[in-house]
């Protein structure tokens, strides 16, 4: 046999680990890392691919790690992480092993002899030492090989069954990935905080970029209308039109939906007499219909289905005029996006869902209307005026359900004052929380950058009232020019 035939440098080799445990528990080693990598790759799609209704099916069967999973689904940023780590430190053991296997079982001289053969039979290898070439040959065929595996048996086959099989799978992987939460959470967290504080300070420069190419529209606008000498109501009300129409496309359903707190919806199994009751109160033409609970809509009853029914007994079945075809939309959810889905529905009314399908609020083809042609009043609206009290110059109190778009607008505050601490909170009160983190005592104080928030009004849910101190006007030394 030819000594530099590549299968006599093999040969050898194989046949001397055949006789020890080197091979068999390296390839056990090998086999074991990527079953636990496949296991946390299909975790992580089984856990985020879990909806409401998994959820209540295994709290019908009582399933008994129901509760590790509420706990894993309050922590979204922390789980990722944590998945993160693990299927990283696991994959990185799979690399480590698989060089010392390969090392084992290909010799340095067998590459030696590929790289002698390349080398004398490629030209334009021949700008490359036999050695680079030897370690080039040992590095391709490591990376190709774990790569392939990695690939297949540690990521796309372990998803692809977490996908049919998730329920399964996140059931029995959520003590081992809660175990995994608890001894990676110093690293995990770390990771979860420089994230969001990357996050934020890109969403910060994208805010300000936003805000500063509308300013910048917006101005134009004005200019104009100045350069035409308009400046009656008519033309101050176009103007008003073209700003918000540029707005349009960047406002959300949460921003001006009607939050649940605010809603008239009945539940299902009320009187005919108490239903009517509402109807007149409310002067609603459309009311939510809900089981139990306003997270169980069941349907929505159109108040002109009724007027066949005026004289019924209290014990009429109304409940059969209930529509069930409900539009559901995310909270998160463009509302440019939403006149068109009102448009193909024919439908004027829509409920916002949270991620979790919890119900947040309502929203109408009306609410969407507005945000382009201002407020618009029927026989039945009252005046709406933004409920406040002005004590003086710096001191005004406010309900804690006020828009903070409004209270903006009354304070001649800029947009992005409470930015960077607001979160998704679109309300006086919900600012009040974010900041705090916590439903405040009566009579406590918060202060912001200047601006110093007190908790007037505060009942077991919510925040009721709020006084705000705007920050001291600095002191000029010059005075002021009349």
């Amino acid at each position: 046999m030819d000594p530099t035939d590549p299968i006599s440098l093999l040969l050898p080799s194989v046949l001397l680990m055949s006789n020890g445990l080197e091979l068999v528990l390296g390839f056990a080693a090998i086999g074991g890392l990527l079953l636990l990598s496949g296991l946390v790759s299909g975790s992580e799609v089984a856990f985020f691919s879990l909806t409401p209704n998994d959820y209540e099916e295994m709290e019908q069967e009582n399933n008994p790690v129901r509760g590790i999973l509420y706990e894993l689904r309050e922590k979204p940023r922390l789980l990722l992480a944590t998945i993160l780590i693990a299927n990283n430190f696991i994959n990185i053991a799979i690399v480590l092993v698989s060089e010392i296997m390969l090392s084992k079982i290909f010799p340095d001289a067998l590459f030696a002899n590929w790289a002698r053969t390349v080398h004398e039979s490629v030209n334009f290898m021949r700008q490359f030492s036999e050695a680079e070439l030897s370690n080039a040959i040992g590095f391709l065929i490591t990376v190709i090989g774990v790569t392939f595996l990695l690939v297949l048996f540690g990521e796309v086959a372990p998803k692809v069954y977490a996908s049919y099989n998730k329920v399964k799978l996140a059931t029995r992987m959520a003590g081992p990935i809660n175990f995994l939460m608890r001894v990676l959470h110093p690293i995990a967290s770390s990771l979860v905080q420089g994230a969001s504080f990357i996050e934020r300070r890109l969403e910060n420069h994208t805010l300000d970029a936003a805000a500063a190419s509308q300013e910048d529209i917006d101005e134009a606008i004005d200019l104009t209308v100045n350069a035409d000498d308009g400046g009656d109501e008519n033309q101050r009300q176009d103007v008003d039109i073209l700003k918000r129409i540029v707005k349009f496309n960047n406002v959300t359903v949460r921003q001006i939906m009607r939050a649940r707190g605010d809603v008239v919806a009945v539940e299902s199994k009320i009187d005919y007499q108490q239903l009517i009751a509402v109807v007149r109160e409310s002067s609603y033409s459309r009311i939510p219909v809900f089981e139990e609970d306003f997270d169980k809509i069941k349907g929505i009853l159109y108040v002109k289905d009724l007027l066949g029914h005026r004289h019924e007994p209290p014990d009429f079945d109304w409940i059969h005029l209930v529509k069930e075809d409900v539009l559901f939309v995310p909270e998160n959810k463009k509302i440019s996006d939403l006149l068109k889905e009102f448009q193909t529905e024919k439908t004027h009314m829509a409920i916002v869902v949270d991620e979790y399908g919890g119900t947040e609020g309502i929203v109408t083809l009306e609410d969407v209307l507005e945000e382009v042609i201002g407020d618009i009043q029927d026989e039945f609206d009252e005046e709406e005026e933004i409920v406040y009290q002005r004590i003086d110059e710096l001191n005004f109190v406010f309900e804690g359900k006020t828009m903070l778009n409004d209270v903006y607008r009354i304070l001649k505050i800029p947009a992005a004052s409470f930015e960077p601490v607001k979160g998704e909170a679109e309300s006086l009160g919900g600012l009040v929380l974010e900041i705090l983190g916590r439903i405040p005592e009566a009579g406590e104080e918060i202060a912001f950058d200047g601006y110093r928030f007190q908790a007037m009004s505060v009942n077991t849910r919510r925040i009721e009232e709020v006084l705000i101190t705007l920050p001291e006007p600095p002191e000029s030394d010059t005075p002021s020019a009349h």
